[in-house]
């Protein structure tokens, strides 16, 4: 006699059953997204962009996981097995730094977090873009020259008297687009700094103080590895140790094609300070007002 269990068992199982059985959780599903979102974000970042040398040898597109591992400061195995999406735990301080090693936006970082299930032990914040009423008001600063500056001395913006006033910034490629790379490394740039060795030596003492905020990062450690390597002038300054906070003060240009410029740079906080700033640079007398409207005129006529 067959036993209602014995005919359960033999009947077929359904699609829908089989569909059900074969469903991944929850958990294999966050972290297949996880690793996939990691190898597009590795991939897209060059050698150079962290200050890394690009070998003749490389196929990789972009970094290659050890060098996310090394900028990250965490094991190669533990990144490789996010990448495989391995049921490993992840705590914030790693996915912070991996973060980091990967140069994360805001929304890519919120999204790193969720992924991940964790809470983001360090809410940006610094404005991590320059919104439309920023850019305006760039604009309508000309023809005093103005730029935004993260606290890293990157350029993320500037109006068009500022692109023009050390060197064609729009010819600089983005990622060279630094204050303290360019004065180091960029000949027409260098020419225009009137007082250029007490310029170095004040952006690298600014450079050292902001720094000590963010000394694990590998986008801060890039940059000065990459400046060490590329100006013995500098490895002597930043041997010194000195230490110097934003301020306001008169700088002055020998811009190529209106002259000499005395002018003011003021700085604006856009967020926390020390954070994002708009620089904003107005003349100190008559003379040079009148060059910064013949400069603005003259890039205008360029248009």
């Amino acid at each position: 006699m067959t036993t209602m269990a014995q005919e359960t068992a033999r009947q077929p199982v359904t699609a829908v059953q089989q569909v059900t059985a074969v469903q991944p959780a929850d958990g294999d599903v966050r972290r297949g997204e996880l690793a996939a979102f990691l190898r597009s974000r590795r991939e897209r970042i060059t050698p150079e962009q962290v200050g890394l040398v690009r070998g003749p040898r490389r196929r990789t597109p972009g970094l290659r996981r050890e060098e996310v591992a090394q900028l990250a400061a965490v094991g190669v195995t533990w990144y490789t097995w996010l990448e495989q999406a391995r049921d490993i735990h992840v705590s914030t301080q790693v996915l912070d730094s991996i973060a980091r090693a990967l140069m994360l936006d805001r929304s890519e970082r919120e999204h790193l977090f969720a992924l991940a299930g964790a809470v983001d032990p360090s809410p940006g914040n610094e404005c991590t873009g320059v919104t439309p009423a920023l850019r305006l008001m760039l604009e309508q600063l000309e023809p005093f020259p103005a730029c935004v500056q993260n606290s890293r001395f990157d350029i993320v913006a500037y109006n068009r008297t500022y692109g023009r006033l050390l060197c064609d910034m729009d010819a600089v490629p983005p990622e060279d687009r630094n204050c303290l790379w360019l004065a180091l490394t960029h000949p027409g740039w260098r020419d225009s700094m009137a007082d250029r060795e007490e310029t170095i030596r004040g952006m690298a003492a600014k450079y050292r103080a902001s720094m000590a905020e963010h000394l694990a990062e590998p986008a801060w450690k890039a940059l000065l590895k990459r400046c060490q390597d590329a100006s013995p002038e500098f490895r002597e300054v930043w041997a010194r140790h000195e230490v110097l906070r934003p301020s306001n003060k008169v700088k002055v240009f020998r811009q190529a094609r209106v002259g000499l410029l005395r002018l003011t740079a003021t700085t604006l906080w856009t967020g926390p300070n020390p954070g994002p700033k708009v620089t904003v640079y107005t003349p100190v007398d008559g003379e040079s007002h009148e060059r910064l409207e013949k400069l603005h005129a003259l890039v205008l006529a360029e248009v």
